[in-house]
């Protein structure tokens, strides 16, 4: 029977929106059988999630923090948040909506926004709309003009735990005026245990069902241009060994790209991607609704082999590149700007709906 805890995660904290001093609660919510997972109404943030291994050892296979600074740090990567107005990137911070030209902010480098700008839905203080015995729902509204976008947005994300070990997150959201909406949640897995490193990265097999990737620039803005996998290092649509694919990769750093789902209609939900930790026993399977799944292999964080700090997580963990994957599902990056793109413009009276299942499991 799933069970669901409320307790306070850190008080103090100013919320960026209307500057009052909040509690930040954290839910705590177990299965009973071996599973639980934390998320926090900062960001409707994901902060750990236990399973067993093949052994019955629990350990956590989610990076994150102890405490509210290490969020709010510019050394945090997203971790677990979810992410909004917009994931992923916006070339140039501009776009069309209806013939007229939109700016939003643009917070990589002056050139583009990524995640949803300087303030985006994961440094928002989610309220609390409900709590039910195998889950809770928060809230968010994003008011017009923020970020630059038009119309205010309410959002939800609802997180619910099974007991066959499934962690169901349902995102969605309307809107009052014609607006681009493409919500995801950026959990950084590593099956192998969050403190393990590289080296536990590297002992991962991986899968992802998809037909093609979307082509990018040297700053990861898509070209427009669909690229099939066939015959690619981006072709990992029979499970293989994540280690030797990085090494396949180079020059290039790793993972970070959006993979184009393969569905069978009319199913509206596909199996998006299969990890697994042969040596733990613990897998993961990834289903979703949406057209796309950025997958990332934490290339950009520090560097710890070149002499770059590590950032500093939860129980005294130090994470570093390589140092976890990340199954972002998502509609594809840069829509907006691109019409032969699944679209992410959402209009008064729709309701974008996001569903994606975490299922964690171990061989027999």
């Amino acid at each position: 029977m799933v069970n669901v805890k409320e307790d306070v995660f850190a008080t103090g904290a100013v919320n960026p929106f209307t500057k009052a001093t909040e509690d930040i609660k954290r839910f705590t919510l177990t299965n009973g059988y071996g599973m639980s997972v934390q998320l926090i109404t900062r960001g409707a943030t994901i902060t750990s999630i236990k399973t067993m291994d093949s052994s019955g050892k629990v350990d956590d296979v989610t990076l994150g923090f102890d405490d509210l600074a290490g969020y709010q740090s510019d050394k945090n990567p997203y971790f677990g948040a979810t992410i909004g107005r917009v994931c992923n990137r916006i070339a140039n911070g501009r776009f069309q909506l209806d013939a007229k030209w939109i700016e939003v902010s643009k917070n990589r480098n002056n050139k583009f926004q990524l995640h949803g700008g300087f303030v985006g839905f994961d440094k928002a203080h989610w309220e609390v709309v409900d709590v039910r015995r195998d889950g809770v729902t928060l809230s968010h509204t994003n008011p017009d003009g923020h970020e630059g976008y038009p119309g205010k947005v309410t959002a939800t994300a609802s997180f619910t735990l099974s007991e066959d070990n499934c962690l169901h997150v349902l995102m969605t959201a309307e809107t009052d005026k014609v607006t681009p909406v493409n919500l995801t949640n950026h959990s950084y897995f590593n099956l192998a245990g969050h403190k393990t490193g590289a080296s536990g990265l590297y002992e991962h097999a991986i899968e992802i069902n998809a037909y093609g990737i979307t082509e990018t620039d040297q700053d990861s803005i898509p070209t427009g241009k669909i690229t099939p996998v066939d015959g690619t290092s981006y072709d990992l649509r029979v499970a293989g060994n994540l280690g030797e694919r990085l090494k396949a990769l180079q020059p290039a750093r790793g993972y970070d790209d959006n993979f184009c789902v393969t569905f069978s209609p009319p199913q509206p939900l596909a199996m998006v991607a299969r990890a697994s930790h042969p040596p733990s026993g613990r897998w993961l399977e990834v289903v979703s609704n949406q057209p796309g799944v950025q997958f990332y292999t934490s290339n950009f964080m520090p560097d710890v082999e070149n002499g770059e700090a590590p950032i500093s997580g939860k129980d005294g963990a130090s994470y570093g590149k390589h140092g976890a994957f990340c199954l972002e599902t998502q509609k594809f990056p840069d829509s907006v700007n691109h019409s032969n793109f699944p679209t992410t413009i959402l209009r008064p009276g729709e309701r974008y709906s996001h569903e994606v299942i975490y299922k964690f499991g171990v061989f027999n």
